[in-house]
């Protein structure tokens, strides 16, 4: 799978360009992995809900095809986007979403973080009180349907949200690095009230976005492999 770095493009254009990249592949199309930075926007999922977007602002608000409600991309991110035939790679779509995560987690190591599921919420969560420590979460809080509680104690640094069409995918995961996080406050993170967002900077951890885009883009290519 060759990695491209494409740094700093508009949202919409690059989401444009991998359905037409998706669209267009046969079964011989070589694999690709994008590393993007976006401007701010607001993305919504097909389950997305607008109340979830409490106050956009001038932030544009963009629909999507891909799975789960609303996220925010924003300079100081590091968005990967594996375009990649699962067919061909043998591993269906739960498989490939374990992956993706195992991959934000070995970046995450990579800095000293430790990164944790929750169960039923894709994406990778931090200990607020010691990003660092090594512990197991404690078993999960009653959650109230539309509650947090199962997140007490936890920020969420990864978000996850996929397409998949014609056994190929497309969207990805998006590392918070060194971020602006107020306007993660202006939504429902991925529809959850309240949901705390950490990014590495918040958490003690001085790096780049090249430095991290590198890493994520070695563990997406090591763990997405067949």
């Amino acid at each position: 799978m060759e990695a491209v770095v494409r740094g700093r493009v508009e949202y919409l254009p690059t989401y444009e360009a991998m359905q037409a990249f998706t669209a267009a592949r046969s079964e011989t199309t070589a694999d690709e992995l994008w590393l993007c930075e976006h401007p701010p926007v607001f993305t919504q999922g097909l389950a997305g809900r607008p109340e979830h977007v409490l106050d956009a602002g001038a932030i544009p608000v963009v629909a999507t095809n891909r799975g789960g409600q609303v996220t925010y991309h924003g300079p100081g991110q590091v968005v990967a986007y594996p375009l990649l035939d699962l067919r061909r790679a043998g591993y269906f779509v739960k498989e490939y979403v374990y992956r993706l995560e195992e991959s934000v987690i070995r970046t995450l190591i990579h800095f000293g973080v430790t990164g944790h599921r929750v169960a039923g919420a894709p994406g990778i969560y931090v200990r607020l009180d010691d990003p660092f420590s090594h512990a197991r979460l404690p078993p999960p809080l009653p959650s109230p349907k539309g509650g947090g509680s199962r997140f007490e104690g936890l920020g969420k640094i990864a978000a996850l949200g996929i397409k998949v069409s014609r056994h190929c995918s497309y969207h990805g995961v998006a590392l918070n690095v060194d971020m602006d996080l107020q306007p993660f406050g202006r939504i429902d993170p991925c529809g959850y009230a309240g949901l705390k967002t950490v990014d590495l900077s918040t958490i003690g951890v001085s790096t780049t976005w090249d430095e991290t885009a590198r890493v994520l883009g070695s563990k997406l290519g090591s763990h997405l492999a067949p």
